[in-house]
């Protein structure tokens, strides 16, 4: 691929954008923040009981796997309950998960707003639930979740800075600001926000700068596998990781994710010298001990690949067990949620830089149509309650 091409790419210049547009989105919602505040304060005020569903369906779902083991905390103190669940379970299995006469949220992510499960989850949840309410948060504007008409006080739709919408087949910018906005509408301290937004969109400058320096050695080792591991919000994040990888070099490498500590419950046969293992570190420290445990078990595991080490804070000991470092120390002092948002540039990163060292071009890795930027051959059947 040409000089040209590689500027002119969609995929690239999103990946980009995201720490300057992390900062307009939040500009933009703090302009709203009665709006937010009043709308969760309203639902509260009528129910002692709410449940939380955050949902989507493939990069969208893992926006909410990876945000609910912090964001759940901050739910818990309303006296609500918090959880994720997929809309393509929402959509194939609703009597599973969706109770009659529990008051519930569903928190759409969507990129487009256009994917069928996204609108069967809602529609469902709609005729199910007696107190339903939704909060949509997408990318675009023109989308049928962003356009869902409802009563006054039943739906919050948040609309993200046109340029989330990302243009590339795989999800990247979009994904992280959405992330970050329900963070913000959820959070109880929106006062500190913007201040730790500021570090977090420098420490994803210097991300991108890390990956420049970095990527190009690191696409060049002999690998056909790819392994992501990480603890708390990381797991979900390993899990996009994964899924970025697979998707942006066409299928053409296996890719896995799994915990620091589930990944020797079997998933580790997984390891061949042609796998290369990436550990996402927790910044906190109870937490970090089993990353680190994992880490300095993988450094001497003969059957293995490259091992990289992400952290938020300088280490001697991944430095000493790992063969690639990756820091940004200027996080030290955060929790690690916030830590995730640098972290998926570098995962972003790595699979654009693959794809195209492959000879795929990452705005469009399925040319066959194998998967598509909006799903398709997806057929909602009627439901008619338990049948």
């Amino acid at each position: 691929m040409s000089d040209q091409q590689v500027n002119m790419s969609d995929t690239l210049r999103e990946i980009g954008q995201q720490p300057s547009l992390w900062k307009k989105t939040i500009v933009h919602f703090s302009k709203k923040v009665e709006l937010l505040n009043s709308f969760l304060r309203d639902i509260e005020r009528q129910h002692k009981r709410v449940r939380v569903i955050f949902t989507g369906a493939g990069s969208s779902a893992f926006v909410g796997e990876t945000l609910y083991p912090h964001i759940r905390r901050e739910i818990n103190q309303r006296g609500w309950d918090a959880e994720c669940i997929s809309t393509t379970n929402l959509t194939s299995t609703p009597d599973l998960f969706l109770d009659e006469n529990v008051p519930t949220i569903i928190v759409s992510f969507a990129r487009s707003g256009n994917s069928p499960e996204s609108i069967a989850a809602v529609e469902l949840a709609d005729k199910i639930i007696k107190d339903f309410y939704e909060i949509t948060i997408t990318c675009n504007s023109e989308g049928a979740l962003a356009n869902r008409k409802r009563e006054e006080g039943k739906q919050l739709v948040l609309i993200l800075p046109e340029e989330s919408n990302d243009k590339g087949l795989a999800m990247t910018s979009s994904f992280s600001t959405m992330m970050l906005t329900a963070l913000y509408l959820f959070t109880n301290d929106k006062e500190n926000f913007s201040e730790k937004l500021e570090k977090v969109a420098s420490a994803g400058e210097k991300m991108l700068s890390a990956c420049t320096e970095l990527l190009p050695n690191l696409v060049k080792e002999d690998i056909s596998r790819l392994v992501y591991l990480g603890s708390g919000v990381f797991e979900g994040l390993s899990r996009e990781s994964a899924l970025k990888f697979l998707e942006l070099t066409g299928g053409k490498f296996s890719t896995m994710f799994d915990t620091s500590l589930g990944f020797r419950h079997g998933p580790k046969s997984f390891l061949n010298n042609k796998t290369m293992v990436v550990v996402y570190l927790s910044n906190q420290e109870y937490t970090r001990k089993y990353d680190l445990d994992m880490l300095e078990e993988l450094y001497y595991e003969k059957n293995r690949g490259p091992l990289v080490a992400i952290s938020g804070m300088e280490d001697p000991f991944i430095k000493k067990h790992s063969d690639i470092q990756v820091v940004n120390p200027e996080l030290v002092s955060l929790e690690d949620v916030w830590l995730t948002f640098p972290y998926v540039i570098f995962a972003q990163s790595f699979a654009y830089e693959k794809s195209l060292d492959s000879g795929i071009s990452p705005d469009n890795p399925s040319p066959d149509g194998l998967i598509n930027r909006v799903v398709q051959g997806v057929k909602i059947h009627p439901y008619g309650g338990n049948e």
